[in-house]
């Protein structure tokens, strides 16, 4: 049995049943012999319907949705209600796509070998989905992993995060509610690692999805069966540049919402903070006077904005990374505090050491650290000098510098004036490097789980 807590205060939700190696093997079974089954495949209208219901059941049931997130894992409600929110749309997203997702034409006649004859192609499922998603958006990143695979007709066989499973069980039971027969989506509910990679490498398995440590996605990626394709989403320590052109009145509250949205445990938190020495003083004061401001409390509540870390090891590690870089030469500005289990006060750090574990590596965490510059081409140098790279931001007012940054910032994305953490679902998604693999964002994922077949016909 895997017992489900609160990630504010460890109080029991509920037990739950985990999936054993036998059980994997028929959800296996069952998933490769509905695919190989092409006269059963359901027709894109088919899955049309079935993603447009589950759309309006899961609308039905949002505010339950969302405080189930909160509870299982420790997001703030306003956040999880948009969450929610996102879930939904996404789902829609999906089935929208398919209106538009077709193969192409494929010139011929552009050689005498060429002549009379017409190719075209069209986009088939890849097969069976292995997914294995994170406990961060616990609802979201299921629909980005399951969604696309409805739409497309792949058969998904989703592995929730051990802390934070209710989600995604609800998630799949409005499923087959909708209308989706069950071998096209199952659950593999376990906190067994070895089970996980055998679901992943498994030969019958055609795609990965991974969401979660690079250490872990780098590895199954290694072992997977040949033929397999994947997508893997890491993390990193996303860098945030602001120029003396800034308006530090319209900075510190995207900073602060891309530093501490759902207690920095987002892929693409803002992490280093790189500001030009003319206003670090200037945008110190008021970055420490906001974040003090910032109400950490209880998850389900209306009012929180940041919430705990989802285990108290969690805890214990980003309080050890920020002493290690005050005992480095940092200074503390504000925050840190143990306030409870999981939940530490939101900290900001000024002029860790660059190779304090702050300055390096991803603290999945409510901290960020502000370092100060001179030279522009230094802090980009700066942020570039990770392994990870994921997206990042630049603050400014003049366009010269924005975009001499936006230009040169290593990303998959950079934003200008808004936080390195905004994301739409259906925007691409990708990190770079050791952040990850593929690109996500639905519409991507979409196409990752499909393959072009070419059709060509010989005209007399």
């Amino acid at each position: 049995m895997l017992k489900v807590v609160q990630a504010f205060d460890r109080v029991p939700i509920t037990e739950i049943e985990t999936d054993d190696a036998a059980a994997l093997e028929c959800k296996l079974q069952a998933a490769e012999q509905v695919f190989r089954d092409r006269d059963g495949w359901l027709k894109p209208h088919q899955r049309v319907a079935i993603l447009r219901k589950l759309a309006a059941l899961m609308e039905g049931k949002r505010d339950h949705l969302a405080m189930q997130i909160a509870r299982e894992g420790g997001k703030p409600l306003p956040d999880a209600i948009i969450e929610a929110n996102r879930a939904i749309d996404g789902v829609h997203n999906a089935a929208d796509e398919l209106r538009n997702f077709a193969g192409r034409e494929i010139p011929m006649g552009l050689s005498t070998a060429a002549e009379n004859r017409w190719a075209f192609t069209t986009k088939e499922p890849i097969g069976v989905i292995a997914a294995i998603s994170a406990f961060n958006h616990p609802l979201n990143l299921i629909v980005h992993q399951v969604a696309p695979a409805i739409a497309v007709g792949c058969p998904v066989i989703v592995k929730p995060a051990a802390t934070t499973p209710l989600s995604c069980l609800e998630f799949v039971a409005l499923v087959r509610e909708a209308g989706l027969p069950e071998p096209w989506c199952q659950t593999f509910v376990t906190d067994d690692n070895a089970l996980a990679e055998k679901l992943a490498t498994d030969s019958r398995v055609s795609f990965l999805s991974f969401i979660g440590s690079a250490r872990v996605g780098w590895s199954l990626h290694a072992k997977l069966a040949p033929g397999t394709r994947s997508a893997l989403e890491h993390g990193g320590a996303a860098p945030a540049i602001v120029d003396r052109s800034a308006d530090l009145g319209k900075v510190i509250e995207p900073i602060v919402k891309g530093g501490y949205y759902h207690a920095g445990q987002v892929c693409v938190s803002t992490q280093r903070i790189f500001v030009h020495a003319d206003i670090t003083e200037d945008f110190t004061q008021r970055l420490v006077a906001r974040v003090e401001r910032l109400r950490t409390a209880d998850p389900s509540l209306e009012d929180t904005e940041v919430g705990p870390l989802i285990l108290p090891r969690e805890a214990d590690r980003v309080a050890q990374w920020i002493d290690e870089a005050v005992a480095g030469g940092a200074t503390l500005a504000t925050g840190g505090r143990r306030l409870s289990e999981t939940t530490l006060q939101p900290a900001v750090l000024l002029d860790p050491a660059a190779d304090a574990k702050i300055s390096t590596l991803e603290v999945f965490g409510p901290v960020v650290a502000v370092y100060r510059y001179r030279d522009l081409d230094g802090a980009i140098a700066q942020a570039n000098a990770l392994p990870t790279a994921f997206q990042a931001s630049i603050f400014a007012q003049d366009i010269d510098v924005a975009l001499r940054a936006a230009d040169r910032l290593d990303a998959s994305a950079v934003m200008i004036n808004d936080p390195t953490a905004f994301r739409t679902d259906w925007m691409p998604f990708a990190g770079r490097r050791e952040s990850g693999y593929g690109t996500g964002g639905i519409p991507y994922t979409m196409r990752d789980m499909t393959q072009e077949k070419m059709i060509l016909m010989r005209r007399s």
